[in-house]
């Protein structure tokens, strides 16, 4: 698994009147100028390529790197969460922490804590991998594409 670098004639050429974000977005490759997508994934032995995560989404764990997408997908497998996303919170120990934001299924609320969903979480995934913490929601916000709009939780756990 790794960045997805694109390069050929129809990659744009740079951002406009902003040559900081074109530096930072490009990279030099086999003597070729790539532009980096931001994208996680890996390609298979057939030449198709999965996109897996978004590298900005990254959490840095005491230097072990946690994607989020992987950990919301062992959620998806817990019996009571109907939708989850997962985020990084501020840790004075780990830099970073990872924070699951969940909507329970309707038959469980009230009836499921969140230490028994993390307890659940460190059976089946890495303990550097499993929520730390967990805040339940009664919805989590959508893009205009039905997407969960995982920055603005991001950005609202950054400003607590």
């Amino acid at each position: 698994m790794g960045e997805i670098i694109v390069h050929g004639p129809q990659v744009f050429r740079g951002y406009w009147k902003q040559d900081r974000a074109t530096a930072e977005a490009f990279i030099q490759h086999d003597g070729k100028k790539f532009f980096r997508t931001g994208d996680l994934g890996y390609y298979d032995e057939e030449g198709y390529f999965f996109i897996t995560d978004r590298l900005k989404r990254m959490i840095n764990c005491s230097g072990f790197k946690v994607w989020p997408a992987e950990v919301e997908a062992m959620l998806y497998a817990h019996p009571d969460i109907q939708e989850a996303c997962v985020i990084s919170a501020k840790d004075p120990h780990r830099g970073e922490t990872v924070k699951a934001m969940v909507v329970l299924k309707a038959g469980s609320r009230g009836k499921t804590e969140p230490e028994a969903i993390m307890a659940w979480a460190r059976e089946k995934m890495a303990a550097f991998k499993a929520p730390r913490m967990v805040q339940f929601v009664e919805a989590l916000p959508k893009t205009a594409t039905g997407k969960v709009f995982w920055r603005k939780l991001q950005e609202e756990e950054n400003r607590r």
